[in-house]
């Protein structure tokens, strides 16, 4: 008998869903305890690096590192020791094959459900593997588990498919149930924040520069240190919101472009006209790609 069933691979800071098995199990009570695994992965921020959660019919685990985490549901007969050995193996596969980059800007679910082959060789190896093989990395883990004790959470039995409780009410969550993630990024778009950068690197360069080697600190050199690094930041926060979504930001957007500009124009002088207009296009173009990348609503319980 198998005593891991589901293994799944999320982003910590969001609950996103990045790779899971896909072998499908009919068993209903597995299906309700897979869609309490993805409660507990939306919140997974707010809980330390090893957990686990037990239902009547098996128990959930779960261990966190880097942003990335990963989670299983096993069989009441499975020791924590050999289903943290699990996640732990799992995670590191995981973390060797993806960058943090490219997790980073995973923008819809199962971006990378092609780590499944990994997940059922990882699954097989422990499941089939005998107790010696394996005693060395699990009194590994014993040892950790008895120096810093998992937490342990509880799952509210009452829960039904839903949402719903058992009493007819529905539960009352602090966040709103849809979450926004942003649109893929575009080839423009990786254009627009390599640009951002480097702009963003010549006026600190620059700035850093002038304080360094004024004479004396006027009025007219603080101004210009200040036109210098207002579009550092303006620029650095530009690359922000086109990858992150962030509320109100039109205002935002034309915040930053107008402060761009306004601090080019008051360096002419220390800058050329093509300088001048080469900072402002690309804060233009930026500006279009954040405008253009709208956020997407997706739901919390996408499936496989």
């Amino acid at each position: 008998m198998s005593m891991i069933l589901f293994a799944s691979v999320v982003r910590v800071r969001d609950g996103l869903p990045l790779s899971a098995s896909t072998d499908f199990y009919q068993a209903p009570e597995l299906l309700a305890c897979r869609r309490r695994l993805k409660t507990v992965a939306s919140r997974l921020a707010q809980h330390p690096g090893r957990g686990s959660a037990e239902s009547r019919d098996f128990s959930i685990y779960f261990s966190s590192a880097g942003g990335v985490a990963c989670l299983a549901i096993c069989s009441l007969q499975c020791p924590a020791a050999m289903a943290f050995c699990f996640l732990e193996t799992l995670w590191w596969e995981f973390t060797a094959s993806y960058d943090n980059t490219r997790i980073g800007l995973a923008s819809r679910p199962y971006a990378f459900l092609e780590f499944d082959s990994v997940i059922q060789t990882t699954k097989w190896h422990f499941n089939t593997l005998s107790s010696p093989q394996l005693r060395g990395s699990l009194e590994k883990i014993q040892e950790e588990l008895q120096f810093q004790p998992p937490a342990v959470l509880t799952l509210d039995d009452t829960e039904t498919a839903n949402g719903t409780l058992a009493n007819g009410h529905t539960p009352i969550y602090s966040e709103p149930a849809p979450r926004f993630r942003m649109e893929p990024v575009t080839a423009l778009g990786i254009l627009s924040l390599v640009l951002n950068i480097m702009c963003a690197a010549l006026n600190l360069i620059r700035g850093v520069h002038l304080a360094e080697h004024s004479l004396q600190i006027t009025p007219e050199e603080i101004g210009n240190i200040l036109a210098f690094l207002i579009p550092f930041t303006a620029c650095i926060f530009q690359c922000y919101l086109y990858l992150f979504y962030s509320p109100a930001r039109t205002a935002k957007v034309a915040l930053i472009f107008l402060s761009i500009c306004l601090g080019n124009v008051y360096l002419h002088g220390l800058r050329n006209a093509w300088q001048i207009l080469f900072h402002i296009g690309v804060a233009f173009l930026s500006s279009h790609q954040i405008l253009s990348r709208q956020p997407q609503e997706t739901r919390a319980d996408c499936g496989v």
